[in-house]
């Protein structure tokens, strides 16, 4: 059994203490950290702990690959940290200073939790839709909808689960966060939208408000916690302790929700359609090219831990049109890596090579966790990952031009492949084709570029 503590330490011993951590996080593989001193902090004895993968210093924060057990290691991470007698980390603390790097690092920070609830209903949502297909379950039906709130419930809410988690990232009061949230898809403010829909018109004390409905956004409800937590951090300094309790969440009620109903909301939802109608028209106009390079590029963005920055895209198309072009072109990259391995598998003789590389096939193909095997073989061989981008790119070129999507926004991988059950046969068939391209390219010549006495560096 893996000693969680023991690694937490060890990477903590050698990043410069506690003192030195301005800011923590994790996403599903890597501990993300804000150092103030980065060079207080030693790669490669960080590198040598044990359960530590790799260590990556990119998009302003200290990464620290670890693996699908990263959020234990984090924990104890985080007790020892605050432990230490350090009372509060700097929420608004980034490596480097740059407003991409925050960027980046608050992207990180508030989709990450949530993306196992994200996954798990997509993989729902899609075995329903094939169950209906087979007869199994009648749509209009209690199971049916039963089994269709169980799965959309993540999209119709994330309003509030993005509150809380951007709360935790902005330092604000996670539970007065969730309830702005909630006010945004209040069964009463909804019914202001009438027949009108987006777009309706309504009053408050006077003021114009272009109503909006925010079930399953994205980008509004961020904006409005990162504004609330200037206003929370602001009342938590001026407003004495005993009236703290009451007066608190009642001026931050107040204020949050009218000015993200009147302001902040509407922007977001134009902002978010913009970015997303943006994506969605240049794969329409050009899905072979945006395949190639979503799809052969993809790899490089994940080596850098950038890849956060285009998953709230694939979120919003998800939500707001429950499929998504993007996710098969990720497909496409985590199938050439496993592709890859294959190809190293059976050219390699060194038996330490051959293993890793056939722990990569089982741990992709199962968990859709493609670092170990990128930091552990490509990035330190050229050739498999220039070889491993080809294969991504040529599948990702095919999904491209047959408009493939997925109705969930997934890891790729085999156990979540349901992914791709649309209405249609052809999105599944063509799903199919276009990963046994990836895959196939990048076996080939990850057999072709290994060489036979090759080893595990």
């Amino acid at each position: 059994m893996a000693d969680y503590k023991a690694t937490a330490k060890g990477i903590l011993d050698n990043i410069g203490s506690p003192e030195n951590v301005a800011n923590m996080t994790h996403c599903a593989t890597r501990l993300r950290l804000n150092l103030k001193d980065v060079s207080k902090a030693n790669d490669d004895k960080v590198k040598k702990v044990e359960g530590v993968v790799n260590v990556i210093n990119k998009a302003g924060q200290y990464q620290i690959l670890i693996g699908t057990e990263v959020p234990r290691v984090y924990d104890e991470f985080e007790i020892l940290v605050k432990g230490s007698g350090k009372e509060s980390l700097d929420t608004n603390a980034s490596q480097g200073g740059s407003i991409i790097s925050k960027i980046f690092s608050s992207i990180s920070a508030i989709f990450a939790p949530l993306l196992p609830v994200l996954a798990g209903s997509g993989i729902l949502r899609g075995l329903l839709i094939l169950a209906v297909q087979l007869g199994i379950v009648q749509e209009n039906t209690g199971t049916y909808t039963i089994l269709f709130a169980a799965s959309m419930s993540v999209f119709y809410f994330l309003p509030v689960l993005l509150a809380f988690s951007s709360a935790r990232r902005f330092g604000a009061s996670p539970y007065i966060s969730a309830l702005i949230g909630a006010s945004l898809i209040h069964p009463e403010f909804l019914a202001l939208l009438g027949t009108t829909g987006n777009g309706a018109m309504t009053s408050f004390f006077g003021l114009p408000v272009v109503l909006m409905n925010y079930n399953s956004t994205v980008v509004p409800i961020i904006l409005a916690i990162w504004a609330y937590s200037y206003l929370y951090k602001w009342l938590d300094k001026h407003i004495p302790e005993t009236l703290k309790l009451v007066v608190l969440p009642l001026i931050s009620l107040l204020i949050m929700i009218p000015l993200t109903m009147i302001v902040i909301g509407p922007l977001g939802v134009y902002g978010g359609e913009c970015i997303a109608n943006f994506v969605n028209w240049l794969i329409a106009r050009s899905g072979i090219l945006t395949g190639i390079v979503i799809g052969g590029g993809w790899s490089v963005l994940v080596s850098f831990g950038i890849h956060w920055a285009v998953n709230p895209i694939m979120i919003n198309n998800i939500s707001t049109y429950v499929f998504d072009y993007i996710v098969p072109f990720t497909f496409a990259c985590n199938f050439a890596v496993i592709g890859i391995a294959i190809g190293v598998y059976f050219k390699a003789r060194d038996k330490k090579l051959r293993g890793f590389a056939l722990t990569g096939i089982i741990t992709i193909a199962l968990s859709a966790i493609i670092e170990p095997t990128l930091f552990g073989l490509l990035v330190k061989n050229r050739k498999l990952f220039i070889a491993q981008i080809i294969g991504g790119a040529v599948g990702g070129a095919y999904f491209g031009l047959t408009k493939v999507v997925t109705n969930a926004f997934v890891f790729g991988s085999v156990t979540t492949f349901p992914a791709f059950i649309q209405g249609n046969i052809g999105n599944i068939v063509n799903g199919i084709i276009g990963l046994a391209i990836s895959l196939g390219v990048s076996a080939v010549l990850g057999f072709i570029f290994t060489n036979k006495d090759e080893q595990l560096a």
